[in-house]
């Protein structure tokens, strides 16, 4: 008797209560405990779009296998019933195996799994250029920035902002600088006007030059892999402050007339940009050109943050649930669909 093979859904595609055959990514592993003592995995899964859990207790079939072969950047075929929690989405599983010559055969693309900007990266290149261009009137500091953008304009294109909190896909890092280079020098205009008289003045070229580097060193923090992003050994060990302001460091001897102070000036904002120790920055903000890039670079973040919370959130009732970055509910609305 011919086997009719079972159509393959989406992860991102399922409906709660909807069962049926899906690839996914394995995201993450972690070994947990009941409250009775029991050891259990939460193993974390994606597609391009959705990210879920599967509960893998320890009287499963399946714990043997999770302990001891599963492991992050896998891909598996999975059969289950997606399902909405107030824990978050999860899958409970039926059957699952790694994904074969055949599933590639018959369709299956690790490269359906990565996540990518929605905008075009030369676009945004190119914009970010200009930017660099019309907005960095000190020529040393504009050069210096033009040589970092043209040596690492591959990666630049290519890397996420982060591994899973915001801009978590190719492109997402193009996406976020730019966007928090326009905020910052947004700013930057706007207390230059209500400070006429400061002395010495905000430098608005030190903002936009912070801006577009802030984050360069992320380019050594970050490796991308088939279907993940992970930490490099000096991103772990040293993080991308550190690692941009190294970056910087290897092309200011090419450019002639670079101040020392505006060296150091943008070194600080690279550093420092986070704004807290507590959130990972070297010193806290000692400059105003500091300050304007650390709140326009969190804002894009956090502003990402409840988009995605948002756009990604499946729970019923006029609150997301507490499964995001930001670890809150955000408000959808009196009027979202969800309260008709």
């Amino acid at each position: 008797m011919h086997r009719v093979k079972s159509a393959i859904l989406g992860l991102s595609d399922m409906k709660d209560g909807q069962a049926g055959d899906c690839f996914v990514l394995v995201a993450g592993k972690e070994l947990r405990q009941t409250k009775a003592g029991n050891p259990f995995y939460s193993v974390t899964v994606r597609d391009r779009s959705r990210k879920v859990v599967m509960q893998i207790w320890h009287d499963s079939e399946f714990f043997s296998a999770c302990e001891h072969e599963w492991t992050p950047g896998q891909f598996f075929k999975v059969r289950g019933t997606f399902r909405v929690t107030e824990w978050g989405p999860q899958l409970e599983i039926d059957k699952v195996r790694a994904v074969t010559d055949e599933d590639r055969d018959n369709g299956f693309d690790p490269l359906d799994f990565v996540e990518r900007t929605r905008f075009d990266t030369d676009q945004m290149f190119r914009e970010l250029v200009e930017l660099a261009k019309q907005q960095i009137d000190d020529v040393p500091l504009r050069q210096l920035v033009l040589a970092v953008l043209e040596r690492y304009e591959a990666g630049i294109k290519q890397i996420p902002a982060a591994t899973h909190n915001h801009h978590a896909f190719v492109g997402g890092y193009l996406e976020h600088v730019l966007s928090v280079t326009r905020t910052a020098v947004y700013l930057s205009d706007k207390y230059i006007e209500y400070y006429p008289d400061l002395s010495p003045p905000i430098s608005k070229p030190l903002v936009g030059a912070g801006a577009i580097l802030h984050d360069i060193g992320k380019l050594r923090e970050l490796e991308v892999q088939p279907g993940q992003t992970v930490y490099s050994v000096e991103g772990r060990l040293l993080g991308h402050m550190l690692l941009g302001r190294d970056i910087v460091r290897e092309v200011a001897p090419s450019i002639d007339g670079l101040s020392p102070e505006t060296l150091v000036r943008l070194e600080h904002i690279i550093a420092a940009h986070q704004g807290q120790r507590e959130w990972g920055a070297v010193v806290e903000p000692h400059t105003i050109e500091c300050l304007l890039v650390h709140y326009a670079d969190d804002l894009d973040a956090k502003v990402h943050m409840m988009v995605q919370a948002l756009q990604k959130d499946a729970t019923p009732g006029p609150f997301t649930s507490r499964d995001n970055p930001l670890r809150r509910h955000v408000f959808k609305g009196a009027g979202h669909p969800d309260q008709k």
